[in-house]
């Protein structure tokens, strides 16, 4: 008798634990209001709009010898163009400077007009020169010591048949207040690339928060307190492939009497995920999280293997 009156007393002790750690849970886990998940799908619309424009278009990225660097799609070209004419001209490259010198039958306009010859400035200067040649548009990119051309196609396929991005869903657990730790204008961090390049960034400071009762931290990569700041990191959720191995991206607003808004449902796949033509930033190090962030863009490995294998 006494133990089944111990059982029974145990029994309900544990239900009404349940009980209250599902009230708990839920109201923790509350619903994001209507004006929230109008901001989000208005930032989504964005990203989709931006991954179309600049990067799912991306058919191409050639990195240029130095001389002359002939280019069409002809395969005896140097460069071999996915589309246009078998033999367009040539990018002549001098240390870090670039002139295009076009055969006549190309047809190709800088701003609108006919160009044959050309002076093309990168897009490091802020105002790159894009050459268009029928559905097809090119400037010069560098890194660090890489110069390249960047093609992009009006008609691509890849932004065509874009289905959208994919997103856990929207739970607030991950939008958390982070305090700011600026730094002295000199810490750096190395921070890989997809390209395999490895650069030493100076950072303007990092970010303390907790998330999942875990205190963290990460180290700022761009921006300012000022404008809003931006991070790429990486959780366990990606040893799994859920999220993008390399890292995702993260935008906060301004800084406000020394604190942030992290807002993991904004976290978003670099443009390396759906292209094998881009040279994103990967997570350093410092920014590689213990806890999983079951929060912000998933990944679509199978599609991602499609393409690489497409790509080779």
């Amino acid at each position: 008798m006494r133990r089944k009156l111990a059982w029974m007393m145990s029994a309900g002790i544990i239900l009404l634990s349940c009980v209250f750690a599902y009230a708990h849970r839920a109201a923790v886990v509350e619903a994001p209001d209507a004006a929230y998940v109008k901001s989000f799908e208005e930032w989504k619309a964005e990203q989709t709009d931006d991954l179309k424009k600049n990067w799912l278009s991306l058919a191409g990225l050639f990195w240029l010898k130095p001389g002359a660097n002939t280019f069409g799609t002809d395969p005896s070209n140097a460069i071999v163009f996915p589309k246009g004419p078998a033999h367009a001209g040539e990018f002549d490259l001098q240390g870090q400077d670039v002139t295009l010198k076009m055969l006549p039958d190309a047809h190709a306009t800088v701003e609108g007009k006919p160009v044959t010859s050309a002076k093309l400035d990168p897009d490091v200067s802020k105002h790159a020169t894009r050459v268009d040649m029928g559905s097809l548009r090119f400037h010069v990119i560098v890194r660090g010591q890489r110069v390249g051309i960047r093609v992009r196609d009006s008609e691509s396929a890849a932004a065509r048949d874009f289905k959208g991005m994919m997103f856990y869903p929207l739970d607030l657990n991950y939008r958390v207040t982070a305090t700011w730790i600026p730094s002295d204008g000199k810490q750096t961090v190395e921070v890989p690339t997809a390209i395999g390049d490895v650069n030493n960034e100076t950072v303007p400071g990092t970010v303390a928060f907790k998330l999942n009762g875990e205190e963290l931290k990460l180290t700022a990569l761009g921006g300012d307190a000022k404008t809003g700041l931006f991070f790429v990191f990486t959780d366990p959720t990606a040893k799994g492939a859920e999220t993008y191995p390399g890292g995702r991206f993260l935008d906060t607003g301004p800084v406000e009497n020394g604190t942030v808004s992290l807002d993991f449902n904004r976290a978003y796949n670099p443009p390396c995920a759906v292209t094998p033509y881009a040279t994103c930033p990967l997570a350093p190090k410092e920014n590689r999280l213990t806890v999983a962030v079951t929060a912000g863009e998933k990944f679509d490995k199978a599609a991602h293997d499609k393409m690489m294998q497409g790509h080779h």
